[in-house]
């Protein structure tokens, strides 16, 4: 059996803003620099999630393409899509919304909520020359 990888795109908006509250306010500027800012800038995110599998001999399918759209849907963009991810995001309430933590962030999402196919990647894209991958590693 041959092991195959598929990928889903998606996109998302989302603003947040960089700031430790251990670190004083200068600190937070110095580390952070303008992302410190805390009225927040936002991005537009491109979400890739790769999953691995076999073929389903019945139906030629690594994962159902509709179950794996409806589960980003509900776990990812319905709830971080045009949200300002440190104050509406539960995740992110205590923890700096980066481009990293919001990678690991979305595979605890999904982990285990696929029927035939395994998580095998997060790519989340900050901007078209910055992105993250997360292959479950903890």
């Amino acid at each position: 059996m041959n092991m195959l990888y598929l990928t889903r795109k998606a996109e998302f908006a989302a603003s947040h803003y960089y700031r430790n509250p251990q670190f004083t306010a200068e600190e937070n500027l110095r580390i952070f620099g303008k992302c410190s800012n805390p009225n927040g800038h936002g991005h537009n995110y491109l979400l890739e999630v790769t999953v691995k599998g076999v073929v389903d001999p019945h139906s030629g399918f690594v994962v159902d393409l509709k179950q794996l759209k409806e589960i980003m849907n509900r776990e990812v963009l319905d709830a971080m899509d045009h949200r300002f991810l440190n104050k509406e995001v539960p995740e992110f309430a205590k923890q700096i919304p980066t481009t990293e933590n919001i990678a690991v962030a979305i595979w605890q999402r999904l982990a285990g909520k696929l029927e035939r196919a395994k998580l095998h990647r997060i790519r989340v894209y900050e901007t078209p020359d910055l992105f993250v991958d997360f292959y479950g590693e903890t």
